[in-house]
């Protein structure tokens, strides 16, 4: 059986790249399609990738700097790749993987991280950013999104069957495109991470792109407002030099730091707090997987990660409004019932999410779509 393996683009590793990764463990022969591959030669190695296989936007000039919006203005680029040899076509898609056209005798199955965030869950934000205030780019990104939604809507029904990251996910795929999907959770590498077995820090840790809606600034004002709390924020991003020109005293900036840096940071925390609403949230489970537990927003992913204080051996805290009020809330809820989270009960919950309950749930995605058994029906949000 051959198989083909179709990622939006290739860049910069993160959850879809373990993804990929993943199924390359699966299906070592598969061939890799994608838009366009610029991903660093050592992060390109940890895919253990065979054949990739780019698009036409790859030869275009300068390219690598403008491939994403590809995704708007020409998303027919992906059904252009010759799939005619492939009995398996497997894309792990957030943008336009999905769109590709597969042989008639051959089956496709979605691994859907989300439906494209720019157009559906963030339309009206991003058509904003694009117009930067201007009428006419207005009606120009409006027409543009709009277009957008009809191929995808389209694209959608040549899957034959999707898997969504997360309940949250697979409801976002019943509402966009009228789909039910299987729920089978992204792999997270919990073998990197270790409690530790000494007396915690005393500051409390975020890990984060350092862009928009990430929404590290509540999270600054939050320890404004807690100046007898410390925080230390790592990540890097287009947002770190306004962040940090906001940020009050007790806030200390790491940057990227390498992945020892990282599991001892996170082992040696109070906790770690989480504002941005996530599609799953890998960096939950990460901190869970070092024995840490978690501040976050009870939305998105979040709820499906964490185990909250009127759960059975709680994980963490969720705190239910995107403000700066309720993270102040929640982070003095957890330094009063903290002690009620175990390093144990950290790790043994992020057990879950191991790669290889990630690769289970996909094969019997797979064996389920060539047995035509129906997915579980996803709720429908209200």
């Amino acid at each position: 059986m051959r198989v083909a393996l179709v990622h939006d683009w290739l860049d910069t590793w993160g959850g879809g790249e373990a993804v990929l990764a993943e199924l390359l463990g699966m299906f070592p022969d598969a061939d890799v399609h994608t838009l366009i591959d610029v991903m660093p030669a050592r992060e390109r190695a940890r895919l253990n990738a065979g054949r990739v296989i780019e698009s036409s936007l790859a030869s275009l000039p300068a390219a690598t700097r403008w491939f994403r919006y590809a995704a708007v203005v020409w998303p027919q680029v992906v059904e252009r790749f010759d799939l005619s040899a492939y009995d398996l076509v497997i894309s792990d898609s957030h943008a336009v993987a999905k769109g590709v056209h597969r042989a008639p005798h051959a089956r496709h199955l979605c691994y859907c991280h989300t439906p494209a965030r720019f157009a559906w869950a963030m339309g009206d934000i991003y058509r904003e950013r694009a117009a930067r205030g201007s009428s006419a780019r207005r009606a120009v990104a409006r027409a543009l999104l709009d277009r957008f939604r009809r191929w995808d809507l389209s694209a959608a029904r040549g899957v034959d069957r999707f898997v969504a990251n997360s309940k949250h996910i697979a409801a976002a795929i019943k509402s966009c495109y009228g789909r039910d999907a299987d729920v089978v959770y992204p792999p997270v590498d919990v073998a990197r991470f270790v409690p530790s077995r000494s007396v915690r820090g005393d500051y409390f840790v975020t890990v984060s792109r350092l862009v928009p809606y990430k929404r590290v600034d509540l999270l600054l004002e939050a320890f404004r407002r807690l100046p007898e709390l410390s925080l230390v924020v790592i990540g890097e991003g287009p947002e770190r030099a306004e962040l940090m020109r906001r940020a009050p005293a007790n806030v200390e900036w790491r940057g990227f730091v390498d992945d020892a840096e990282l599991a001892a940071t996170l082992a040696g925390a109070q906790a770690f707090v989480y504002a941005a609403q996530e599609d799953f949230g890998i960096a939950l489970v990460e901190a869970q997987a070092a024995g840490t537990p978690v501040i976050a927003l009870a939305n998105g992913g979040a709820p499906e990660i964490v185990r909250g204080l009127g759960a059975p051996d709680p994980t963490g805290v969720l705190f239910e409004s995107q403000t700066t009020e309720a993270i102040v809330a929640a982070v003095r809820t957890f330094v009063q019932m903290g002690e009620q989270m175990s390093r144990d009960a950290c790790r043994a919950n992020a057990l879950r999410f191991a790669p290889e309950h990630f690769r289970a749930g996909v094969a019997r995605a797979i064996e389920r779509m060539c047995t035509g058994t129906q997915p579980v029906a996803s709720p429908v949000p209200s």
